[in-house]
């Protein structure tokens, strides 16, 4: 899609296996059931969708099933980012070389980089990869930090679509402050205080489940109904808050399973499938709603 402009509401797809395979299907089912909810675009090989223990392979399929469902209706942002520059460039070809529009850069893990790693690295995805990428901060899993300024640097040089924050609010003056580059919220709780401040959408895990909803709340924020949006804001809480009860994604691959959109809610390990105790809370949420 040329000239590529993301606002709304993008679903983190979990990654569906069945006895420890990737199920394609369900993968498919999942999809339609996600643009028929009205998202604005969908994000294979994230978090969500357990990139770490995704094969090359792997990653390459699921983003070739995500293309193929999707079928040009709403764009494909394909997580591509590793902590190995080079083994990144070579994933964002690979996406490209499979349909996907843009990719998802997170931040390199465990090796710390630091600022300047971290730009000549989203540098190197975009020039070489081909691909316009969506940065990801989420210092919680890569122990370090994009500072606005690097955004601000990196999104100079083109070819940066927007960035994916997960942190806190506090950011996002700052950063809008130092660039244009469209912010989305990466926490489900966030978006509608993010938005607030002038993010312009989400990254969204409860949308797995939820995308009408979801959908619904972060189009009434955009329209700057904002009353409208918080109370769906807090209708959705709940389930916001127990879909993070561990690790994700176990939860929000049984609230799939509770929801018939998934046969099975197997995660690869070190991941293990929800405890029953969190499985109840979140099964009360979505009865709640």
């Amino acid at each position: 899609m040329a000239d590529l402009k993301l606002r709304g509401t993008g679903t983190a797809l979990v990654s569906p296996f069945t006895n420890g395979v990737l199920d394609t299907a369900a993968l498919t089912k999942l999809v339609e059931a996600q643009i028929d909810g009205g998202v604005d675009f969908l994000v294979p090989c994230g978090t969500t969708g357990e990139s770490p223990t995704l094969t090359d392979d792997e990653r390459r399929i699921v983003i070739e099933t995500t293309v193929a469902a999707a079928a040009g209706r709403v764009p494909v942002v394909a997580g591509t980012g590793t902590n190995d520059t080079p083994h990144s460039i070579a994933m964002t070809k690979a996406a490209k070389a499979a349909g996907a529009d843009a990719c998802l850069a997170v931040a390199p893990y465990y090796n710390k980089p630091n600022q300047e790693g971290l730009f000549r690295h989203f540098r190197a995805m975009i020039d070489e990869g081909g691909l316009p990428a969506m940065l990801y901060h989420i210092r919680g899993r890569t122990g370090i930090s994009i500072e606005p300024e690097t955004v601000a640097r990196t999104a100079a040089a083109g070819g940066v679509i927007g960035l994916k924050e997960t942190e806190s609010v506090d950011r996002i003056t700052r950063i809008r402050q130092l660039t244009d580059v469209p912010i989305f919220s990466g926490d489900d709780g966030l978006t509608w205080p993010m938005i607030a401040l002038g993010a312009v959408g989400v990254v969204s895990v409860a949308s797995n489940v939820i995308p009408t909803e979801v959908s619904a709340m972060v189009r009434a924020a955009l329209a700057r109904e904002m009353d409208v949006a918080l109370a769906q804001h807090e209708r959705l809480a709940d389930l916001f808050e127990v879909i993070f009860l561990e690790p994700n994604p176990q939860p929000i691959k049984a609230a799939c399973v509770l929801r018939g959109l998934l046969a099975s809610d197997e995660v690869r390990l070190p991941l293990v499938t929800c405890s029953d105790e969190v499985r109840r809370k979140v099964a009360a949420a979505l009865v709640a709603l």
